[in-house]
């Protein structure tokens, strides 16, 4: 089958970009060899999102150790990668049929983190954040070929007369801006969301589904700001890059003042940290009002250095971080979002993030390297149609 991989040892990560469109073997269940997969089932792709994560690994600047710690212990030389996922079951192992009453047909969508079922958070209701857990497309292969296989206890039935295949096939991400708008009660307040990328753009209509009264979008990029202007923030400050005499790590103190001057004199009551910047970190926690909530998703890796520390503990000031999607909570939510009428949540993820399909997209068998390297470069999300 053909598939999207990452193919190179891992001497060569720091000195290469992209993924290779090749043939490889075929998923198959075969329960006499491999008890296991009784409780799996083959899925065939109808249509799969690229993620942010999907572009760190494109431009190899995160995840190397996940994958090859992961290729190696499986005797693998690839890593088949992606993880958003719409498909058709094509084949269902025996357990997967009669416990999960999954068959041949069903249309479903996945949760990205293989979850073990046995460790303490599993067993606590935090499976989100499991002990022994493995990420399709990083740590286990993924949904970018023209088959996958995948446990029957992570997949998500999805009514495509509902929810269109396009949107529903970013579920997943769509689900991490759930989370995050899930932490604490949004009804009527302030929010500033740092880093309107795919996530922050989700995020901001989830949180005006969940009530937000006025939304604050902040970005360095005025390409992402125009698109969180059309799905509705009420105000846009554009971020610039850090000047001579400040540090990498300092607060920006003229957007800290901008919103201030809007909520009161005081600060939003809850900012929403989604670029992985140490400068947007500590200027989010300093635009949030005392005994407002900062929720945590951007992601960098190495040290952050906080500002004025003891000003969150003086001030009361909460810090909320957030990993995937509650499963399945979280699902459940997103799925009563976009089947509701009164948000239009489908029609402006189809229209504005994802340009009514115009260059964002692309027919999976026709993956041409270059070209696809410039649109993951333009647009803030993909899909692949199969």
């Amino acid at each position: 089958m053909k598939a999207l991989i990452l193919d190179i040892p891992r001497k060569d990560w720091d000195g290469t970009k992209g993924l290779i469109f090749t043939d490889v073997n075929s998923p198959e269940l075969n329960e006499s060899k491999h008890r296991e997969d009784a409780s799996k089932v083959i899925i065939k792709p109808r249509y799969t999102g690229f993620c942010g994560s999907d572009k760190s690994i494109w431009f190899r600047h995160a995840f190397k150790d996940l994958i090859f710690d992961s290729i190696e212990s499986s005797e693998q030389s690839y890593r088949i990668c992606g993880h958003e996922l719409l498909g058709e079951i094509v084949s269902v192992g025996s357990y997967a049929q009669s416990y999960y009453g999954y068959k041949a047909g069903d249309i479903v969508s996945t949760e990205s983190h293989i979850f073990c079922g046995r460790c303490h958070q599993c067993k606590i209701g935090d499976a989100h954040v499991c002990s022994d857990h493995k990420i399709i497309g990083i740590s286990t292969d993924g949904c970018f070929a023209e088959f996958v296989k995948l446990p029957a206890r992570e997949l998500w039935k999805t009514d495509t007369d509902l929810i269109r295949p396009e949107v529903a096939a970013i579920q997943e991400p769509l689900g991490n801006a759930v989370h995050a708008c899930s932490r604490v009660d949004l009804r009527g307040k302030t929010l500033a969301i740092f880093g309107c990328g795919t996530i922050g753009l989700l995020s901001i209509l989830v949180a005006r589904s969940m009530g937000a009264a006025v939304i604050i979008g902040i970005d360095p990029n005025p390409k992402n700001l125009k698109l969180a202007e059309a799905l509705g923030i009420d105000i846009s400050i554009q971020a610039s890059a850090s000047g001579d005499d400040r540090k990498p790590y300092d607060p920006d103190l003229e957007i800290i003042q901008t919103i201030k001057d809007k909520c009161y004199g005081e600060g939003v009551d809850v900012a929403m940290e989604m670029a992985g910047s140490n400068q947007a970190l500590n200027t989010a926690i300093a635009s949030t009002r005392a005994g407002g909530n900062i929720i945590l998703f951007g992601l960098s890796a190495g040290d952050y250095t906080l500002t004025s520390f003891q000003d969150i503990i003086m001030y009361g000031k909460s810090l909320h971080s957030v990993v995937g999607r509650q499963v399945f909570q979280t699902w459940y939510i997103l799925s009563n979002l976009l089947k509701s009428k009164s948000h239009h949540l489908q029609d402006k993820i189809f229209e504005i993030i994802l340009n009514k399909g115009e260059g964002t997209i692309i027919p999976f068998h026709s993956f041409e390297r270059n070209t696809f390297e410039k649109s993951i470069q333009k647009y803030p999300k993909i899909i692949f149609k199969y």
